[in-house]
């Protein structure tokens, strides 16, 4: 039976770069418990309608459903049917299938950047401001945004 060296030493690189994740995690997880950035308890308040997390460094912090990606619409039943994930560094909406990080939630990030993003690009094209207003009042006396020009294929 021959051994192939090749395939042996991808698995040991592979195994030695899995290792170095964990070691990395587990230090990272360290940190994290240190500073008391993990949640210990987390409910729903139906009364205030918000999301409350109360933190192992003695903090509480909470937040309305609608703010988070996953969430916003959804029934109040199915809002506060979630985990706190075993670390205490997570919430999880089993029937959404939505995940949302304490560490995150505590940055003001409520989502993926791409969701984030968007609820920002949908904010800033219905801003309303009085130089809004003129400037659009200007651009209608001009007749309004040019027509576009569809160039011909020949």
């Amino acid at each position: 039976m021959t051994v192939n060296k090749k395939k042996i030493d991808k698995s040991a690189s592979w195994l030695r770069e899995e290792l170095a994740k964990t070691n990395q995690a587990k230090a990272f997880g360290k940190l994290e418990q240190a500073a008391g950035l993990f949640a210990i308890t987390a409910h729903y308040d139906k009364r205030k309608k918000l999301i409350v997390l109360d933190l192992a460094n003695g903090s509480s912090f909470s937040f309305p459903p609608h703010l988070a990606e996953g969430l916003a619409g959804m029934p109040e039943s199915v809002i506060a049917e979630f985990e706190l994930t075993p670390m205490g560094t997570g919430l999880h909406w089993p029937k959404l299938d939505a995940d949302l990080s304490v560490q995150g939630l505590l940055a003001g990030i409520f989502g993926s950047p791409n969701w984030t993003m968007r609820g920002h690009l949908a904010k800033a094209g219905s801003v309303k401001s009085i130089v809004k207003a003129a400037s659009s009042k200007v651009n209608g006396l001009k007749g309004g945004r040019p027509k576009k020009i569809k160039a011909e294929v020949k």
